[in-house]
């Protein structure tokens, strides 16, 4: 897990502050804005929920389940192309998951520089977007304008309270973009061989049922640790799984 940042150690934004804080906004709709503006920040292609090392090995399962299925029937069981495509593919997706962290991660420092700038150039604004947070949890009167007050008194603590409250980010959810490309490494590297192992020692079927079997057991296992239905999510990615290959195979047979 990554440590949050040292947010003072941070450069300043050089852009120049906005002609209006909240741009003809209330403080509570700004809030919001901000809020989604943060969720979308954390989205990824095999979603939030998971830690990412561990989404990344489930999608890099499937996809390399996929690719090698699509290309055994292609390319035929004992294919040294067979083997360079999973190769290949698995180079790829790594890469690709480390790139993608690095990538989530820069948007992060770039919202805490943006929040940085605002709470050192735009400090009342900032308190009326605290009191319009607190006044909505049900922070009234005295009460309210006390917790206000603390929270505005330490700039490290006021920049943490703005990015988990406003914008809905939570930094100790930040993986290492390293360790999540090792989860994608690891999950490609086991589909390749069991994949492989299972075309050696049944060339007719045993790639396709290794496949299945895969998407299945990785769409279970993504489904219990999202606490979703295992079930239809394994059907889901079943289904999705013969769709491409019978796309694949009639489209071969009519080429």
């Amino acid at each position: 897990m990554l440590s949050p940042p040292c947010f003072w150690a941070l450069k300043p934004l050089e852009s120049p502050p906005m002609n209006t804080h909240f741009d003809n906004k209330d403080p509570l709709a700004h809030v919001m804005e901000k809020r989604a503006e943060g969720t979308l920040s954390l989205s990824e292609s095999h979603g939030v929920e998971m830690p990412g090392h561990l989404g990344a090995a489930a999608d890099a399962v499937r996809e390399m389940a996929v690719v090698l299925l699509l290309g055994w029937l292609l390319l035929g069981p004992g294919a040294s192309a067979l083997l360079a495509l999973g190769l290949g593919w698995f180079a790829w997706r790594t890469g690709k998951s480390a790139w993608m962290g690095w990538a989530r991660l820069e948007r992060l420092h770039r919202l805490i520089e943006q929040e940085k700038y605002e709470i050192e150039h735009h400090r009342p604004q900032e308190r009326e977007e605290l009191v319009a947070l607190y006044s909505a949890k049900g922070f009234e009167g005295q009460l309210l304008n006390d917790v206000v007050d603390v929270l505005m008194s330490d700039q490290d603590r006021l920049l943490k309270v703005m990015l988990e409250e406003e914008m809905g980010l939570t930094l100790q959810a930040y993986e290492h973009p390293l360790k999540q490309s090792l989860g994608a490494a690891l999950g490609s590297l086991l589909t390749f061989l069991l994949g492989f192992g299972a075309a050696f020692l049944w060339p007719a079927l045993g790639m396709p049922l290794a496949s299945g079997l895969l998407l299945a057991g990785s769409a279970a296992f993504s489904a219990r640790h999202q606490k979703n239905r295992v079930i239809p999510a394994v059907i889901w990615i079943l289904s999705l799984g013969a769709l491409a290959f019978g796309v694949t195979f009639f489209v071969s047979q009519i080429g």
